[in-house]
């Protein structure tokens, strides 16, 4: 059965100092955190890759990682394919503000593959490392029989998901009987001698949230195109907001449009928020080669 990893790789880090981070080098032979990502989801069973990205890095993605994937995937029966994000690939009778210059957000660039869904798939952040057990979860589920409004998602456990350098923004989930019932985006969540805290309030560092990876069908992409022109209607600041997966999936949810099933994973989340975030993610794939969950030779044992 064909299952697609849709990677969302379309953003420049802000916080990052300048400098594209999904490319910075972390592994034994300068591997990016989407190596780890794509060897995950092929070893899971994953045959299909699109990589969303925006014309303006085309040469330096490829040049990192495009051509050389392509070549490994090709070499293990994967396709390749490439989407790509930018601020006028609106829906049918929507234009671009005059004066908008921020992305849209994670709901835009995964509708610029909408084209390209022709299976179901799972959509990832290009600079989070996720885990093995995440993509063998949501391909099982994906592969199973369930109906075209029934997704799933990857709950990770908070305290495994924050950063020693700052706050990060997360997808606070409320489960019910291993479903999801509603996600709160939350921003500058950070660590506490207590456990974490956003804006001074206390949250529970075993409270499942989302990374943004989400197992979905190819009819999602109807919604989420609908789901954009409500939302661009709807806009209070034209110039600025930012339609996002987790939020829309929460309308979804409060509709009772959809369900989505939690998978909870007890990985450690690694990613480069921050520019300090580096050291600590490179030592971290150190020791996960010490422990031999990958070979030296990233892509040698599938």
């Amino acid at each position: 059965m064909k299952t697609s990893l849709v990677i969302m790789a379309a953003g420049i880090g802000s916080r990052f100092g300048g400098g594209i981070k999904q490319l910075e080098p972390v592994g034994a032979h300068n591997e990016i955190i989407m190596d780890f990502s794509i060897h995950d989801a092929i070893e899971a069973g994953f045959n299909d890759v699109i990589f969303i990205i925006r014309k303006d890095i085309e040469e330096a993605f490829k040049e990192a990682i495009g051509n050389r994937i392509e070549n490994i995937c090709k070499n293990h029966g994967v396709t390749t394919r490439y989407a790509f994000q930018a601020l006028d690939a609106l829906p049918e009778g929507i234009s671009c503000p005059e004066g908008r210059s921020k992305p849209w957000g994670t709901g835009q660039a995964v509708l610029a593959c909408k084209d390209l869904i022709d299976c179901p798939f799972v959509v990832i952040n290009a600079d989070d490392y996720y885990g093995k057990e995440a993509f063998v979860k949501i391909h099982d589920f994906l592969i199973s029989d369930h109906k075209e409004n029934e997704y799933c998602m990857a709950g990770f456990i908070l305290k495994n998901t924050l950063s020693d350098n700052g706050g990060v923004t997360r997808g606070i989930c409320q489960v019910e009987n291993g479903k999801l019932k509603d996600v709160v985006e939350t921003h500058d969540i950070i660590k506490t001698k207590t456990g974490a805290s956003s804006h001074g309030a206390d949250i529970d560092v075993n409270s499942h949230v989302s990374m943004n990876m989400w197992g979905l069908t190819p009819a999602f992409m109807d919604l989420l195109e609908e789901g954009f022109k409500s939302f661009f209607n709807a806009l209070e600041d034209p110039l600025k907001g930012e339609y996002l997966i987790p939020v829309y999936i929460g309308e979804l949810l409060r509709d009772n449009k959809v369900t989505v099933e939690v998978l909870e994973t007890k990985d450690k989340w690694f990613g480069v928020t921050y520019k300090e975030d580096k050291e600590t993610v490179v030592n971290s794939f150190k020791q996960l080669y010490n422990n031999g969950v990958y070979n030296e030779d990233l892509f040698s044992d599938l």
